[in-house]
């Protein structure tokens, strides 16, 4: 078992070495996640990449359905567990405290890409939008979407949501310390824009297929499981304010359910 690499003034008796490697661990891990963001773009929209979500070799119904509903299951439950306080109390006795969320960041964009490469099509069409306006408006709202969940990492701490933020602090030898609870512009609308954003890039589709709307309809209801469970730590960490906070601001969808608590 490997020994917590030590943060803050302890971090300088560590070699440089390590701690530029540190550096590069997590800058390679953050440029693996924007490549596979920028993927999802293509993927989800059937855009320009060469595997998308209606692209590929026709399987069976049941066939596509079981390995889809596998790789949605492979991608949402670590995605998940690997967040939580208590497995990164345990994770840290593995892996050195200071690349935890650039390892976290990785292993999600794995599983994430080999959801890419392995997706089954279902291109059997649900609905179809076929107005010139009304698709323009559709593929408005779609990449709308994209943009409204990147503005609201950057509007928090878009380094630390990603680890680099940690490395950084790490291989300078300053103590890390979580952000504060802030609630800037979006985040004084709904508790949770970014997966808003993503919800709205996932559903806007001037073609849904059944694949689409497969992914579509997990990714909404993983969604809000993990609002429950991130909300739950949250309270823990911010007490009252954090419940205030709820009790103030919508969930996901702006005004509406202001009083709903996860």
């Amino acid at each position: 078992m490997n020994e917590p690499i030590p943060s803050g003034t302890a971090a300088l008796s560590v070699p440089i070495s390590l701690r530029l490697l540190g550096v590069l661990y997590g800058g390679a891990c953050y440029l693996v996640f924007l490549a596979v963001f920028l993927y999802a773009i293509g993927f989800v929209g059937n855009l320009v990449v060469p595997k998308s979500i209606d692209s590929g070799d026709p399987v069976s119904p049941a066939e596509a359905l079981a390995v889809d509903l596998l790789l949605l299951g492979l991608f949402a439950v670590p995605h998940s567990v690997m967040a939580r306080p208590r497995f990164k109390r345990w994770w840290t006795r593995l892996v050195p405290p200071p690349i935890e969320r650039s390892t976290y960041v990785l292993a999600s964009s794995v599983l994430l890409a080999l959801l890419f490469w392995q997706w089954r099509p279902m291109a059997e069409v649900v609905w179809e939008v076929r107005q010139p306006v009304v698709v323009m408006a559709v593929w408005g709202l779609f990449l709308g979407g994209w943009l409204l969940a990147l503005i609201s990492t950057l509007l928090i701490d878009h380094l630390d949501l990603f680890g680099l933020r940690q490395v950084f602090l790490f291989a300078t030898g300053r103590p890390y310390t979580p952000p504060s609870f802030r609630t800037p512009a979006l985040y004084r609308v709904v508790r949770h824009p970014l997966l808003l954003g993503f919800l709205v890039a996932f559903w806007a589709a001037p073609v849904m297929t059944r694949g689409h709307l497969l992914f579509a309809g997990a990714t909404t209801a993983y969604a809000l499981v993990g609002i429950r469970l991130e909300e739950r730590d949250m309270r823990i960490a911010f007490g009252s304010d954090y419940e205030k906070y709820q009790a103030q601001v919508p969930m996901i969808l702006p005004w509406v359910g202001k009083r709903l608590k996860s």
